[in-house]
């Protein structure tokens, strides 16, 4: 396989970025003694060819392409189906495409086997005696160069209009399903794949922290949930609207998990773990009077090229080593709170803003109030 190392690639960004990403495998291959390291799922090559992607079914963690690195480069590995499609469409091109007849999927693991020198083969899927890939090569995923910034930036504004185009569009007789639908064709339209989309309406809210849409009428208020991918990356964000004025109970339980999600922004300085977060989400929902209430829902961790890299939990020991995207998840019956966040050096840029949509400031950020419909 040729080696990535050449000038010629879309813009100066991406060159730069490929020729980091490709020197980060080369010395994990190197460090741990592997002869090549296999990456098979959709995250690991939208990661590895800087935002192009090997998805076909969108259901799979799988894609229909493989990267492989090697001492003496990278290259792309699929049928004969995906080859031409891939390289004019998703790769740089200094990348190798090494197309195979779909009918004999075997003649890939052979050649790779064979790149491999009989050294160990490292894998984000591994099979067939392949390894785990390198810790270090993991949490280099989770950091983010300029170029995945700027990325990033532009697909979370893009789906926080998406958002507040979804919500514009609804009634109360409108079901479930179809606000799904209506935000599905608002995120695809924008080039962004509807990866996650959650609705429930009045009757469900209260009840069920991952509503699947249903059939049924939203009525008086909704929450509506995006994961929507676009370049590999996940903008996640959560907005609630009503069709007349909150309870008092309602807008207590709101200003709740405003106030957790605040103490885990706080929290998330360059060098905390998520660990040390969420046992600071922990003790301001007992300190709010919810105690135990993170046992009902995931409170949220780091995100990129999952919709969760990390989830934070009572012990984790992932390190937040700017840039890092981060989604915090506080929730309450009938009330929840997420946004798609970049902490930098300089600090941290929430990405998924729309300014058409209602604000609230807490803890001195402005954070998405609940819309009032007419």
């Amino acid at each position: 396989m040729a080696t990535t190392r050449a000038t010629s690639s879309p813009t100066e960004s991406t060159a730069a970025e490929l020729e980091a990403k490709v020197t980060l495998l080369q010395d994990a291959i190197e460090r741990h003694r592997l002869g090549g390291i296999r990456l098979r799922g959709q995250d690991w090559f939208a990661w590895a060819t800087c935002g192009g992607s090997n998805a076909v079914l969108l259901a799979s963690e799988r894609g229909v392409a493989d990267v492989l690195a090697t001492p003496a480069g990278i290259g792309v590995l699929t049928s004969s189906i995906e080859a031409g499609r891939l390289r004019a469409e998703e790769l740089p091109e200094p990348i190798e495409v090494v197309p195979f007849a779909w009918q004999s999927p075997g003649e890939i693991d052979s050649f790779v086997r064979e790149a491999a020198r009989s050294l160990p083969i490292a894998s984000d899927m591994p099979v067939n005696g392949e390894v785990e890939l390198p810790a270090d090569l993991v949490a280099a995923k989770r950091r983010l160069g300029p170029s995945e910034v700027a990325r990033y930036r532009e697909v979370g504004r893009a789906a926080t209009t998406a958002m507040t185009e979804t919500v514009g569009r609804i009634t109360p007789g409108t079901t479930e399903l179809e606000v799904a639908g209506i935000g599905a064709e608002a995120l695809w339209r924008r080039g962004i794949e509807p990866a996650l989309v959650l609705v429930a309406g009045s009757h469900r809210i209260d009840r069920y922290r991952h509503p699947r849409p249903t059939a049924e009428p939203i009525g008086d208020r909704v929450v509506v949930v995006f994961c929507g991918r676009r370049h590999g990356l996940y903008a996640n964000l959560t907005r609630t609207a009503y069709f007349r004025s909150p309870t008092g109970d309602e807008r207590a339980a709101a200003g709740v998990v405003g106030q957790v999600e605040a103490v885990a922004l706080d929290a998330s300085l360059p060098g905390a773990t998520l660990g040390m977060v969420y046992a600071e989400i922990v003790a301001t929902y007992a300190r709010l009077g919810h105690a135990g209430a993170e046992r009902d829902h995931h409170q949220g961790g780091t995100t990129g090229y999952l919709s969760r890299e990390a989830l934070a939990m009572p012990d984790s020991t992932v390190e937040l080593v700017p840039a890092v995207a981060l989604a915090w998840n506080p929730s309450l019956p009938g009330s929840k709170i997420e946004d798609t966040f970049l902490r930098t050096d300089e600090g941290l840029e929430v990405i998924t803003v729309d300014p058409a949509w209602p604000t609230v400031e807490v803890a001195g950020r402005a954070r998405p109030d609940v819309l009032i419909l007419g």
